[in-house]
């Protein structure tokens, strides 16, 4: 008996965006990038369903990391002071299509740089790679208050993503990227109500929904990888199912989270392989269950992780 075809179509489609504005456009940039449009789930329809192809954001930290496990530090060991040479050699060696920097300096409890420091940073990197850029707060929100704002007036014209904004705060990161015209990232934990809450909040504010990225807090291998995956297939078949207030393009943040776990970073585990292999492995393996929910965009650090997803990503959008 033969078996038949199913075909699932659906009514809604995730927005597409672009980022990144090249000269012609009133930015710097050499490139931009276009993510979203996905009218089927992953491997589901024909390939006018599929979304525009997802792609990789390399980090740059603002201040050389002083906790990253020796095999993720390795490969930026000769950059990781200078977040130009390290943006240059994350495009040039390790193929990144973004840059993101991440603005841990600025934490209070870490280096607590001032403002001054993250638009010099800003202002370096666009002029040292021509990607798009992704300008990613510290995660305390009354220091982002004080020094996003800067950062996003620093690119002005770039057509940046900038986060994060959540129901708690986002007035005033959403404000500075209407005034600047950048994309912004609305962030949830795990939550899809949440998730869908924000995106009300900011579009109440007059932010367009075809200008947002959605980040739901990002789960690794063996760290509530299950979960984060459930939520993120849950947001995709909303946006599909005609949700507008769910359409949006989602970002993962695969490359902390994964390093943050024993299995990536343990050295003297007997029995568990090498550690320089291991901790790149863990990164590309929670990666690629990611896209397979449906992120478009995937934050990520090492380079033989990134090697082995864009591989992957290669042939499955081909």
């Amino acid at each position: 008996m033969p078996v038949p075809e199913i075909v699932e179509s659906f009514t809604g489609q995730v927005n597409r965006i672009t980022l990144g504005a090249t000269k012609e456009q009133g930015g710097s940039r050499s490139s931009t990038i276009t993510i979203g449009g996905a009218k089927n789930v992953v491997y589901g329809g024909s390939v006018d369903d599929a979304s525009e192809r997802p792609v990789i954001a390399i980090d740059v930290i603002d201040t050389a990391p002083e906790d990253w496990p020796e095999p993720l530090f390795e490969p930026y060991k000769d950059v990781a002071a200078s977040p130009t040479d390290w943006a240059k050699k994350a495009v040039d060696e390790f193929g990144a299509d973004l840059i993101c920097i991440k603005f841990d300096g600025i934490h209070p409890d870490k280096a607590d740089k001032d403002a001054a420091h993250a638009v010099k940073v800003t202002d370096d990197v666009l002029k040292a790679v021509g990607v798009p850029l992704v300008l990613w707060g510290s995660g305390n929100d009354e220091k982002d208050n004080q020094v996003m704002p800067k950062v996003s007036e620093a690119a002005k014209g770039e057509n940046c993503l900038i986060g994060t904004v959540t129901e708690d705060n986002y007035k005033s990161l959403t404000a500075i990227a209407l005034a600047d015209n950048h994309h912004l990232i609305t962030h949830a934990p795990l939550d899809i109500n949440i998730a869908k809450q924000v995106n009300i909040l900011v579009s109440d504010m007059g932010f367009p929904l075809e200008k947002i990225v959605t980040f739901q807090a990002t789960g690794a291998l063996g760290y509530g990888i299950e979960y984060a995956y459930s939520i993120q297939e849950r947001q995709r078949l909303a946006a599909l199912g005609g949700d507008k207030m769910m359409s949006m393009p989602m970002i993962c943040d695969v490359g902390y989270e994964s390093w943050r776990v024993k299995e990536a970073k343990l050295a003297d585990a007997p029995g568990w392989g090498p550690v320089e292999d291991r901790g790149p492995m863990w990164e590309a393996t929670t990666a690629i269950c990611l896209l397979q929910a449906g992120a478009d965009i995937i934050r990520m650090r090492h380079p033989k992780a990134v090697a082995v997803v864009k591989n992957f990503i290669d042939k499955l959008w081909s």
